[in-house]
């Protein structure tokens, strides 16, 4: 007997319709591991909020290379750090954090209050080594608090650059979701990361002293720090850079090993332009994650 042919919808059937439903099946789950990408990427993990429990390791007064400060952003503490502490002791360079309190240990004090505390601490610890510079790394409003302890605490007897990493030189918008979520009844510096407060119109409209570098890393990909309030606009006689990535959240910043060697050039290299210069336009740069479209 002779085979019959099959019907349409049958041979429709074949490899190429089962791996359309395959894909169709994964989508849910590619989705959710975006989402879930994102999410972490930019809120980070629950250690970062769970107390600050890290130990501090005082290397400060040792033979050594450069010392680096580093600061924390709001609502975290000195564990968010950790990566960037371990590389860059592993550079060679002697690194410092402090626990900035607040409530819970948490960082949640006004800018100028940490920046003040951080200074006196400073102040003390330079007593007791020879006088090597100091570079500060500063993570989201953690950044906000290097450039005012340099830029209006006194900061600028010791220090020779400040590397911000997510920071909202100019506001973020965001602070509204942390307002809604009732933490404006707890923090007074959350209030001064809102675009109109006037610590930040303070810190626009004032110099930032000449002979330190102050560098602001970036990304396309932050939803806690849109890229557009981190771009610095430089005066003559400053020596600003900035610094965009793409591909990475807000806290992918302290952890990306990629993120990293571009702070390990900027405190070892301090790159110049082609010109002489400090670097003043904008220097786009893909993380390992590749050009995003």
């Amino acid at each position: 007997m002779q085979d019959q042919p099959r019907p349409l919808q049958q041979r429709l059937r074949g490899p190429r319709m089962r791996s359309v439903t395959t894909w169709n099946q994964r989508l849910p789950f590619r989705i959710a591991r975006g989402v879930g990408r994102a999410f972490f990427g930019n809120v980070g993990a629950l250690r970062y909020y769970a107390g600050d429990m890290s130990e501090r390791r005082d290397d400060f007064g040792e033979p050594g290379g450069d010392a680096v400060l580093l600061i924390q952003g709001f609502f975290q503490t000195r564990r968010v750090m950790a990566s960037l502490e371990e590389r860059l002791r592993a550079d060679g360079f002697r690194v410092v954090s402090f626990n900035l309190g607040g409530l819970l240990g948490l960082n949640t004090r006004s800018i100028p209050t940490i920046a003040r505390m951080i200074d006196g601490k400073m102040g003390r610890l330079l007593e007791r080594t020879s006088g090597r510079p100091v570079h500060v790394i500063g993570h989201s409003m953690g950044g906000l608090v290097g450039r005012y302890l340099v830029q209006s605490a006194g900061g600028d007897r010791y220090a020779r650059t400040v590397i911000t990493l997510g920071t909202p030189h100019h506001g973020t918008p965001t602070a509204a979701l942390g307002g809604a979520l009732g933490l404006l009844l707890l923090s007074r510096g959350l209030w001064q990361l809102f675009p109109i407060s006037p610590l930040v119109k303070e810190l626009r409209s004032g110099r930032f002293p000449a002979g330190v570098r102050l560098v602001s890393v970036y990304s396309k990909h932050d939803v806690i720090c849109p890229w557009q309030t981190s771009v610095l606009t430089p005066r003559d006689g400053e020596d600003v850079r900035n610094v965009m990535v793409k591909g990475l959240g807000h806290m992918d910043l302290v952890e990306d090993p990629y993120v990293y060697g571009m702070i390990l050039r900027e405190l070892k290299d301090h790159p110049y332009d082609t010109s002489g210069g400090p670097v003043a336009s904008l220097d786009e740069e893909v993380t390992r994650l590749g050009p995003q479209r």
